[in-house]
Order: C-alpha cells, then sequence, then structure tokens
C-alpha cells in the first residue's frame, strides 16, 4: 500500500485494476505505484441515489480504464486520480481558526 502524496505537478495514470471483494480496487499506476483503495464508506454514506446505486456489487466490480483513469459506466461514477494514488476518496474536513473561533 502507498501512503505518499503525489506532488502537484506529477501526471501518472492508472494502468491496472482489480476488484477485491466487496468494495475495494487493487490500483496499479504508470509510476508502478501501487494503492487498495476503499470505497465502501463512500458509496455507504452518500446519500445520492446515483452513487448509492454502485452499492450492488455487481454494478461495483463493472469498471473500467479510460483514458488512464477508473471509469463506471462513461464515467457515472469516477474519482481524481490523484485521490485513488493517496487513497483518500474521502476527505476529512478542515476548520479554518476563522470559523473555529466564532
Amino acid at each position: 500500500m502507498h501512503d505518499n502524496r503525489l506532488a502537484d505537478d506529477a501526471v501518472t495514470d492508472i494502468t491496472e485494476a482489480e476488484y477485491v471483494p466487496p468494495y475495494k480496487i487493487r490500483l496499479w499506476f504508470s509510476d508502478d505505484v501501487e494503492q487498495l483503495v476503499d470505497f465502501e464508506q463512500f458509496l455507504g454514506k452518500s446519500d445520492h441515489p446515483e452513487i448509492r446505486k454502485y452499492l450492488n456489487t455487481d454494478l461495483f466490480k463493472n469498471f473500467s480504464i479510460a483514458h488512464g483513469r477508473l471509469d463506471w459506466n462513461d464515467y457515472d461514477l469516477c474519482f481524481p486520480v490523484q485521490d485513488l494514488y493517496e487513497g483518500t476518496i474521502i476527505k476529512t474536513p478542515t476548520v479554518s481558526s476563522a470559523w473555529a473561533d466564532a
């Protein structure tokens, strides 16, 4: 598993992807980095029916690689490559000190 951040000016593509039940995908990138990404929390926390439908594992595992990106049903569901590379598809919001003091 890869825990480093992708440099802002780096260019990398997904070259290979493997489904790992129930909601994980192992990804290989063009710079030889491998990352296992767990989508379960993202899918389960979403209120949007177009995202929640991918809790159906038959739909979830039906992805492809298109132009170096992970794609479900012609970009019905997709993620930034940098997030996948870093394994952080769910970001923890930060609170600025100005808002925290209010």
